[in-house]
């Protein structure tokens, strides 16, 4: 019987550069057992990371993974791997692949961005791999949020070299098992200390594409006030909006985020306000969402800011 990842890949055409191997939920709930039981045992004594044994040579810099959208021309039909943040892809919503419709598995970011595989850069916080070799895992994070990268089998050899502290590249397709989402790694590339200056044009020209995809949901955040429910989703769709996307995009502009940012804030602060870097670090919200806001509250007169960048609660009598 064919497995979830077997029939994804025979779904958008093409051949995996690494093999899958049957009964993949089997392995992953196998593998999480074995994964949470050394975690467990951590507590006690240092548990041994050690990988497989691949040669160091198959590992190469960042430079092969520069562009933004990496297409792998050698595989028919196959879908790019687009560079996001992780939190594009923890905060944004799955949908499960569709074998009827011949549709990968993908999530469709906060900004109406369709993720079907992933191209993201983040520093290794943990390594496993099992006993037998035949699981593995790393957990990245970029400073938006953390997520898994997970291995099987024949791929397991992707995470040799990779140790934690290392800032790497990873491809690979979005995939969710109980409710996590987490990469099904395709290509691995650990990032040497020389190309460091990469990480900052890749965080830049992230934030350029998420500027110009928000300015796009908020057109259709303004339009929405004046349109009827038909017309808003024909202008989406003129701006490049599915049906889909633009549910995503418009449950979320739903949400009201200015209780959480005063609670925040009120716990930060020490006296002198609370730098918005701070924010950023330790909501797990879009720049975006704090940023708007923050100016809401500013407008609303429950925030002032005392110096450029600094914000402090005005306490009501």
């Amino acid at each position: 019987m064919e497995d979830e990842t077997e029939k994804e890949e025979k779904d958008d055409g093409f051949k995996p550069s690494v093999l899958s191997f049957d009964g993949e939920e089997a392995a992953i709930e196998e593998g999480e057992r074995e994964e949470e039981s050394v975690k467990q045992e951590a507590s006690k004594q240092e548990p041994s990371k050690q990988g497989s044994s691949k040669p160091a040579s198959v590992k190469k810099s960042a430079e092969s993974v520069e562009s933004t959208d990496v297409s792998f021309q050698s595989f028919p039909k196959r879908l790019v791997a687009k560079k996001v943040r992780i939190a594009d892809l923890t905060k944004g919503k799955y949908f499960s692949s569709n074998k009827e419709k011949m549709e990968a598995a993908y999530v469709i970011t906060l900004f109406g961005e369709n993720i079907s595989r992933a191209n993201l850069l983040g520093t290794v916080t943990d390594k496993f791999v099992n006993d037998t070799g035949s699981y593995a895992s790393i957990t990245i994070d970029d400073g938006t949020d953390v997520i898994r990268i997970k291995a099987f089998k024949d791929s397991v050899w992707l995470f040799d070299g990779v140790r934690t502290g290392d800032a790497v590249v990873v491809i690979g397709k979005v995939k969710e098992y109980q409710g996590e989402t987490y990469v099904n790694a395709e290509i691995v590339r650990v990032i040497p200390q020389e190309e460091a200056g990469y990480e900052n044009l890749r965080r830049l020209e992230i934030l350029e594409k998420l500027n110009e995809q928000n300015e796009t949901v908020e057109s259709i955040r303004r339009v929405r006030e004046h349109l009827s429910e038909e017309e808003v989703k024909e202008y989406a769709k003129r701006v490049g909006l599915g049906e889909e996307a633009l549910e995503v995009v418009l449950k979320e502009r739903e949400i009201d985020y200015k209780p959480k940012i005063l609670e925040i804030l009120s716990s930060l602060d020490e006296g002198n306000g609370v730098d918005i870097l701070k924010l950023f670090e330790i909501s797990n919200l879009s720049d975006v969402i704090i940023e708007r806001a923050i100016d809401e509250l500013l407008e609303d007169g429950d925030l002032f800011e005392p110096s450029p960048g600094r914000f402090k609660v005005i306490k009501s009598n």
